[in-house]
This record gives C-alpha cells, sequence and structure tokens, in this order.
C-alpha cells in the first residue's frame, strides 16, 4: 500500500463531481440495500407518463434505466452536477432543471404521474404532493439515521441525540402522510461499509459533504493519520449506513 501521504494527496485531487462512485471499486465496499432500488426505479419510469427525478446528481441512476418516462424530468441544484445530468441525460431527451436548494419544485400543480429519488437531500413532503397526480406515486430510497456515524465520530468526537434522530423513516413517513401522501411501502436496512485506505475515507468525505461538514485535508490531518494506522492494523474500517424504501401514493 502507498503510502498515508500520497493516499491523502491523491483522493485530495480526484473528481469529485456526479454520483458515480467508481473512485471506490477496490478501495471500500458497501452492502446493497435488499429491494434492489434501481431495478424499482427501472419498472417504474418504464411505466410512467411524465415522471420527475428530483436530486438527480448527474443522473447516473437515472442512465441505467433502460427506457424513461414518457416525458422525463429532474431536478439538480448543484451547478456542476447538474452540468453532468445535462450531458449524460439531455440525448435521451430529459429535461434537466437546475433549481436553487429548497426551492419548490418547478412544474404545475398535478402534474407528474411519477415522482423519484435516490437519497434526496431534505423531501419536501408538501411540494412532492402537490405535484403528483392523484393516484400518482413517490418512490425513492432515502438514508437513514446514523448513517455511517462511527466515520463522522471518528473526526467528529460523539454526535448528539438530536443529530441520531436526524432522518428517522417513522418520523418522515408521518410527515409524508400529513402532507397528504398514503404510504403504501416503508423498509429499513442498515448495511456494512468498508474502507481498505484512507485515500477512499478522505475521497468519500469530499464526496459526502454532511458526513463531517467542515472536512479537509489540512484541519483533519491527526485524525487522518490515525484512520490510516486503524486500516493498516485492521485491514479495513467499518463502518454502517442506513437507507429505507419508501413508496406512497397521492390522494
Amino acid at each position: 500500500m502507498a503510502t498515508a501521504d500520497d493516499l491523502i494527496a491523491e483522493a485530495a485531487a480526484a473528481d469529485v463531481n456526479g454520483w458515480g462512485f467508481g473512485y471506490l471499486d477496490g478501495r471500500a465496499t458497501e452492502e446493497r440495500p435488499p429491494w434492489g432500488y434501481a431495478r424499482l426505479l427501472a419498472e417504474a419510469v418504464a411505466q410512467a407518463r411524465v415522471a420527475i427525478d428530483l436530486d438527480t446528481g448527474g443522473g447516473e441512476v437515472l442512465a441505467e434505466c433502460p427506457e424513461l418516462a414518457a416525458e422525463q424530468h429532474v431536478t439538480e441544484s448543484w451547478p456542476p452536477n447538474a452540468a453532468r445530468a445535462r450531458a449524460l441525460l439531455g440525448p435521451r431527451d430529459v429535461q434537466v432543471h437546475e433549481t436553487e436548494p429548497g426551492a419548490p419544485i418547478p412544474a404545475p400543480d398535478r402534474t407528474f404521474d411519477l415522482v423519484t429519488s435516490r437519497h434526496p437531500v431534505a423531501p419536501d413532503w408538501p411540494e412532492i404532493a402537490r405535484v403528483l397526480t392523484p393516484g400518482g406515486t413517490y418512490l425513492a430510497q432515502h438514508v437513514g439515521p446514523e448513517s455511517a456515524f462511527e466515520l463522522s465520530e471518528h473526526f467528529l468526537g460523539p454526535l448528539t441525540a438530536e443529530q441520531r434522530r436526524g432522518r428517522d423513516p417513522d418520523l418522515e413517513a408521518a410527515a409524508a402522510e400529513e402532507a397528504g401522501l398514503r404510504i403504501a411501502e416503508l423498509q429499513r436496512a442498515r448495511l456494512r461499509m468498508e474502507f481498505f485506505d484512507v485515500g477512499a475515507v478522505v475521497w468519500i468525505l469530499r464526496k459526502c459533504v454532511w458526513w463531517v461538514p467542515d472536512f479537509s485535508v489540512d484541519r483533519y490531518r491527526a485524525e487522518l493519520g490515525a484512520m490510516d494506522e486503524h486500516i493498516r492494523r485492521h485491514g479495513s474500517f467499518v463502518a454502517h449506513s442506513a437507507r429505507h424504501l419508501i413508496r406512497a401514493t397521492a390522494r
């Protein structure tokens, strides 16, 4: 294995745009949820008339679908990702809406018979309910509570009880119901993650910035050194992600 300094420097300079994770091939692993979101998404969009994928990133997940909705839209608020989505999905006649964080969904009421999202930043349930047609479907895979907290706490120390309650699937389901949706399916999974070198950790913290919000190599040089020592001694650093699948229908 390369030295810690070389691994860190390489990862600090690597591209983190989009939602592709090819950089981690052979360097980190994460169990997949049992429901197979990519398959469910492909089945749903193939049957949809007008659909929108929220927080699409660079469009990589949607692009894997062999067939898209007859009229397909996506939203993305980070300009580099929006540009990547336009390049990837534009040739398939997908309409890419570059939005501001927290802005309303750019569509009239009752526009979409399908709204999807993989790992939305903060689902806006009233907005989702507003743009769905009666009987329309929301299908999404959300990040759950305490996801990758072992990794976050290595750098930040113990997190608070309030932080641990964030993204609770039961609270999200209740909020969706309150907004006028009916929960048809709610599944949960806790999944093993392993990082096999400190460069993989640097790269993922640059990409998933909410795990350690003030992360930089210089600020956390000591913690990165300790992480490198741990991985060399134990073979990997183990954390656990949380995911839940939500399928809801508009009333």
